[in-house]
């Protein structure tokens, strides 16, 4: 990092998400003496967490979900609600007497010249500057919905799955939910089990499907034994250990995955865990359907070439990292992360000071291996929250 002026020396470190990746790391550059300002545009801490439905848990152990410095109490379970981590975010930021700004949403970071540090402009006018800016905002910030032909003039109820909370309003009534990645799959059980009529599930690639936990050994375990070993051999391994542990749906209109577990999930086709789904399936509560292709005449039109006329669909579509206006201008996003600083323009001798990118790519859930999984070694500490 360049030499900068001293009123930049001394200006703190910005971390833009007060989620559990930016407490994280507000929490590891204060252990190092380094002050540093949480800005989040909510007016709490975790709000991403407060917005999940309601039966949410995570996929992931407590004892493996707990960002570095406090431990998750054992009362909250192995597998932890969403209001049990809304909490423990809410003691962490106190426990680590984090300096966290709310109510600002930040809407561009520039770069100040001559090593300067950086300047982040939010709403309102209002303008921060510092040494350094992390941007922690994760990969799930903005909800995407398909362009489906139609849609705009279909007259039914569409909603994205980031708008569900539970299965209360859609009782007795006919669901189509589109999209089989974990929260499809989980809203899809929600439904079904909270009343619907009936529920669909559009499927275009059959996913894996892996059992949350096997005999008590949990599928997390696993997949940190073996995040090393090469993706081949990871899917070599894993293709008889699906079959045996999942029964085949094929006959239910869920096929059979292909391509290799651990190489989707590279492409970025993260395995679902079974909370129900598998069960569901087999009981015919959830009935997976061909993909969904445009929207019609007040029906949803599926690639097979059928018709359905549901009462409401939920969009399980994904969501966007949002960051092109936020740093796109500098030259840092990739077309699936960005690069760990600014680039260099052409025959500039040292680096811009520098700017983060929290990577971060399954925001569903608390990192299993948490950011920055052991900024200061020996702080894990339980509290009671």
């Amino acid at each position: 990092m360049p030499e900068a002026s001293t009123a930049a020396a001394h200006a703190p470190v910005y971390v833009v998400g007060a989620g559990p990746g930016g407490l994280a790391v507000a929490a590891a550059l204060r252990g190092r003496g380094v002050p540093a300002v949480v800005v989040e545009k909510a007016d709490k801490v975790g709000n991403s967490w407060r917005g999940h439905y309601d039966r949410l848990h995570l996929h992931t152990t407590r004892r493996l979900s707990s960002l570095p410095g406090l431990r998750m109490p054992r009362r909250f379970g192995r597998w932890v609600r969403r209001d049990d981590v809304v909490a423990y975010l809410e003691k962490y930021a106190e426990f680590h007497e984090l300096d966290v700004l709310t109510g600002v949403a930040v809407e561009r970071v520039e770069a100040l010249p001559e090593g300067g540090g950086w300047r982040l402009r939010a709403g309102g006018g209002r303008v921060l500057e510092g040494r350094a800016v992390v941007v922690a905002t994760g990969f799930n910030h903005t909800p995407y919905v398909p362009g489906w032909p139609g849609l705009d003039a279909y007259g039914g109820e569409v909603l994205h799955a980031g708008a569900y909370r539970a299965a209360e309003p859609f009782r007795g009534k006919d669901v189509l939910v589109v999209g089989v990645g974990n929260t499809g799959a989980e809203i899809a059980v929600d439904l079904a089990e909270g009343g619907a009529a009936r529920v669909r599930l559009a499927v275009r690639t059959p996913p894996y499907i892996l059992r949350r936990s096997t005999l008590g050994w949990p599928a997390q375990r696993t997949g940190i034994l073996i995040r090393r070993l090469p993706v081949r051999l990871v899917d070599l391994l894993a293709d008889p250990v699906c079959r045996l542990s999942v029964p085949d749906l094929g006959d239910k209109g869920l096929a059979r995955p292909s391509g290799g577990l651990a190489t989707r999930a590279r492409q970025g086709a993260i395995p679902v865990q079974d909370v129900g789904l598998v069960a569901a399936v087999r009981a015919g509560r959830v009935e997976p359907v061909a993909a969904v292709e445009e929207f019609a005449d007040g029906e949803v039109v599926l690639a097979d070439g059928s018709r359905v006329r549901p009462d409401a669909v939920v969009a399980a579509t994904g969501y966007r990292r949002g960051l092109e206006p936020l740093v796109g201008h500098l030259g840092v996003l990739g077309p699936r992360r960005p690069t760990p600083r600014a680039r260099r323009p052409h025959g500039e001798a040292r680096p811009r000071p520098l700017l983060h990118r929290l990577h971060q790519p399954d925001q569903r859930h608390v990192p299993r291996t948490g950011p920055g999984r052991r900024p200061h070694r020996g702080a894990n500490r339980q509290v009671p929250l």
